[in-house]
């Protein structure tokens, strides 16, 4: 079992050789506002622009979207920034810092969730990447087929597990410059499009129910911080102890929070503009936001599209892997990111040469189904930290015999009760084999009511983690410490 007296890397190697060890203290370094970088770079993604389209989807109005946007978009940052605390006060990977709530052996189902999460997301940005690159290569004449998407799916690998095996000084400077060029790529090409915003056809939608505001809440969070909680301590983990907390929450929600609210803010306006550009962009976002542009701007447009899934990407297998070593497996970190990365190909490559076409979609479903538990464990997480008034025990981190024990069961109920509860309340039309989900519904109107696509599930099972730890396990926080 790898563990907390892994040895350390040097500061100046290529490659990180620190993994699931407490970071020493020669090597923390850097203030809290070196966390916007990396997670500014995996906000920025053309992408973004198709939320706006998927929020109009609910049948809000313009303004209803955007009040809700801002709340689901800056409300999962600041919950991302409060986890990302931990990772200061511990100088850990984020899910070696949740076994002080659930106990050495008994985090292993958290961790678990959290892995296959990780590699899943990780699989689907590749997959995206690779198509995207292939779409304007088809749009310019230069091919198209399995060929050229073989060979997209080549480069795309390279830069993930390349970035993921270097490490974290790697991806920092990896993530600064995807900011820069992503930043000044996007500004570009809204520039180029706007001129299609129809502000008359934008106000003219009319006004939903509240379900379905808070549908676009739970949307918008689920897409941005809430979809990074559970990797959110990872890369504030090097930072010294003395550095601010209310910084490192801040920079961390900033960081997910402002090109998000612009890119959002701009899908809406284009697709509130275009019925017939919002219905293919719910189709084939890439294909739909390229083909409103000019040709000589398609390959800066694919130079943007990739560099934003890969920057997810990166964060993904970085943090899968640290992920994988929580469980146990008896490697180092660069062995593990290379084990991501053999199930990243393997997967991408189902997914694109081999599986039904609807395969992504149902896939996608599977992961949606996995962020329940996973917000039930952020509820926890966030918890434990309020409870939390010391510093993490760094042996005890490790030691099953030590004060945060070897399982809690208290927590792990909770974290059951939050995920079934939560399955419960949300309905998933990705997958027909998912359509056990949504028993619960029938207390909130049904799978064809009202509340039916609210998401609701994802903020109850948040709200059970939280209240029920913080109710149920105050006591045992209290005497960890003493």
């Amino acid at each position: 079992m790898t563990d907390i007296k892994e040895p350390q890397g040097s500061v100046a190697s290529r490659v990180e050789t620190n993994g699931i060890n407490v970071i020493a203290e020669s090597e923390r370094k850097g203030s809290p506002r070196d966390l916007f970088w990396p997670w500014t770079a995996a906000s920025i993604s053309v992408l973004g622009i198709s939320y706006g389209s998927f929020a109009l989807g609910y049948g809000v109005s313009f303004w209803q979207a955007v009040v809700a946007g801002l709340v689901g978009i800056v409300g999962s940052g600041v919950l991302a920034g409060l986890i990302a605390v931990a990772g200061k006060r511990g100088s850990a990977p984020t899910l070696v810092l949740s076994r002080a709530a659930f106990g050495v052996r008994g985090n292993k189902v958290p961790a678990a969730f959290s892995w296959i999460l990780s590699v899943g997301w990780e699989t689907v940005l590749t997959v995206l990447a690779a198509l995207a690159m292939t779409t304007v290569f088809r749009e310019l004449g230069w091919g198209g087929g399995n060929t050229t998407l073989a060979l997209a799916l080549v480069v795309v690998v390279a830069l993930i597990v390349a970035g993921g095996v270097l490490g974290f000084d790697a991806i920092m400077k990896i993530q600064t410059w995807i900011t820069y060029i992503g930043l000044a790529l996007t500004v570009v090409y809204v520039v180029l499009v706007v001129d299609r915003v129809d502000w008359s056809s934008v106000s003219a939608a009319p006004a939903g129910g509240f379900a379905a505001v808070v549908g676009v809440v739970i949307l918008m969070a689920t897409a941005t911080g809430l979809g990074w909680v559970n990797a959110a301590a990872d890369y504030s983990r090097y930072l010294p102890r003395t550095a601010s907390g209310p910084g490192v929450a801040g920079w961390t929600a900033t960081g997910l929070s402002v090109a998000n609210i612009v890119l959002f803010g701009f899908g809406l306006l284009l697709a509130g503009s275009d019925p017939d550009l919002n219905a293919a962009i719910g189709s084939d976002p890439i294909g739909a936001l390229a083909s409103i542009l000019p040709t000589w701007f398609l390959v800066p447009f694919v130079v943007v599209a990739v560099i934003g899934l890969v920057s997810g990407a990166l964060l993904d297998i970085y943090s899968s892997g640290l992920s994988l070593l929580s469980l146990g497996l008896p490697a180092s970190r660069p062995v593990a990111a290379l084990v991501d990365g053999v199930i990243m190909v393997v997967g991408a490559v189902y997914v694109l040469f081999i599986a039904a076409s609807d395969f992504v979609y149902q896939f996608q479903g599977f992961l949606i189904t996995l962020g329940v538990p996973i917000s039930a464990w952020a509820g926890i997480m966030l918890a434990d930290i309020a409870l939390r008034h010391r510093d993490y025990d760094d042996a005890a981190l490790v030691d099953p015999a030590g004060r945060y024990g070897s399982v809690r069961p208290v927590t792990l109920v909770i974290f059951g009760v939050g995920t079934v509860v939560g399955w419960g309340l949300v309905t998933n039309t990705a997958a027909g084999w998912l359509n056990w989900q949504g028993y619960l519904m029938w207390a909130i109107g049904g799978k064809s009511g009202d509340w039916a696509y609210a998401s609701l599930g994802v903020v109850v099972a948040l709200v059970i983690g939280f209240v029920g730890y913080l109710t149920l396990e105050r006591h045992a926080v209290a005497a960890s410490e003493r």
